[in-house]
């Protein structure tokens, strides 16, 4: 009886959460960091950025949703889930699951603080140690792109993303330095009053890109796993073709071949090649993609924890694609900060069907200040970090170094002029 009544204490002396502050601005890109408090002095951390529209779920928050946050539990992760996701009748897009990201990530931090655990244990510990990652290679031509892979290679990783440029287009293709010698070229500044403009042509595209490949296997051998993004530049049928040429380089995998929204397009990639596709770095929910999981259509999902509405949605969908042979790819662009980036490290850990993560955030010493962190990465593996929670910091008087800066995605017109996918 004396057991039964201290739980009941412990129950009705429920955490409160007493305070959430919104930050925007980073090293090279507008972090959109929020930051929950609770009346214990338990913190927790989340990630709202959407690439170029940063402004948007940031004002999400501060005007809609952590007004509905104060004084509730953070425990009650699942309900405030529900509470915003089913709560607003207009559903789902990326800044409204972007800002519910960002506050389920924040809420599982407290949660993990709480048990004294890294989080990954509350998810049912570790399927691995160490989680296989991909850097991105680019050239302005075959010989630039090939010292770029070579210097990954040399770094240790095992599975390179692979851009090159093309032949005869006006200006870079998808991903590409137009600047010869920048082997580290990760992080792009898209500043600016307005977007850039680039010049895509889909027929130059596909007559060179299988040379390049080719090219690369003669140097590099088939033990390094070669990636690709097409960026959703080809029609349905253009990227079946496309995908069964490059069936002979074996790549680990094709990327976002075509555009998603019309999910029976895959359907006819799936008829004309074998080769693995990734796609849903632009998926919002399961409901972008559950008929492609179920209908065994891709072989990846790209979803990041951050605009797919945070860890509980993303961890679901993880059990679903399990369920059908499809593994995970997260999208693990500069525009996710360490944040969502540790809330992925965690996932992948866990993972029964992990299958890779983009890595392209951390290491460079402003991010590291920005977001003090022990988890690390040798010989192209992540290792998550055992510190309670998600093992991430942020230092606000860190933060008073950035402020928002304006910026674009480029947008891409055909050499006609017609507007075309980016």
């Amino acid at each position: 009886m004396i057991a039964v009544r201290k739980q009941e204490e412990a129950v009705e002396s429920t955490m409160k959460i007493t305070k959430a502050e919104v930050f925007v601005g980073g090293p090279g890109k507008n972090y959109v960091t929020l930051k929950i408090m609770t009346d214990e002095g338990i913190y927790g951390l989340g990630d709202a950025t959407l690439n170029n529209r940063e402004t948007l779920p940031a004002a999400y928050l501060v005007d809609y949703l952590i007004p509905c946050l104060i004084g509730k539990d953070p425990c009650n992760s699942e309900d405030l889930w529900q509470y915003f996701y089913r709560g607003a009748y207009f559903r789902r897009g990326p800044i409204a699951m972007a800002a519910f990201g960002a506050i389920d990530m924040a809420l599982w931090d407290i949660k993990a603080k709480m048990a004294g655990m890294p989080l990954y244990q509350l998810f049912g510990g570790k399927s691995r140690d160490g989680a296989m990652v991909y850097a991105h290679a680019t050239g302005a031509d075959i010989d630039d792109l090939i010292d770029s892979v070579a210097n990954y290679v040399d770094k240790g990783y095992k599975a390179v993303r692979v851009q090159c440029g093309i032949p005869g287009m006006p200006s870079s293709s998808y991903g590409v330095s137009e600047t010869r010698g920048t082997v580290d070229n990760y992080i792009t500044d898209f500043s600016g009053s307005v977007p850039n403009e680039e010049i895509w042509d889909s027929e130059k595209y596909m007559r060179y890109m299988p040379e390049a490949m080719d090219k690369l296997r003669d140097t590099f051998g088939f033990e390094l796993k070669l990636l690709h993004d097409v960026h959703h530049r080809l029609l349905p049928r253009e990227a079946a073709q496309f995908a069964r040429e490059m069936e002979q380089y074996r790549l680990f995998w094709l990327e976002d071949p075509t555009p998603a929204e019309n999910q029976d397009a895959l359907r006819l990639l799936r008829q004309h090649s074998t080769i693995p596709i990734a796609i849903g770095e632009v998926f919002n929910s399961v409901w972008d993609c559950n008929k492609l999981i179920e209908d065994e259509l891709i072989d990846f999902i790209r979803v990041a924890v951050t605009y797919a509405g945070g860890i509980t949605p993303v961890k679901r969908l993880v059990d679903l694609a399990g369920m059908h042979n499809v593994r995970t790819g997260f999208h693990g662009a500069p525009s996710h900060s360490p944040i969502s980036m540790a809330a992925q490290g965690h996932l992948n850990a866990w993972a029964p069907n992990f299958g890779i993560q983009e890595y392209l955030v951390l290491g460079t010493p402003e991010c590291d200040a920005l977001f003090p962190s022990s988890h690390t990465m040798t010989d192209g593996l992540f290792h998550v970090s055992d510190e309670p929670g998600l093992g991430v910091d942020f230092d606000e008087n860190e933060a008073k170094r950035y402020s928002y800066v304006q910026g674009f995605h480029p947008v891409a017109r055909l050499e006609d002029g017609t507007l075309w996918n980016y």
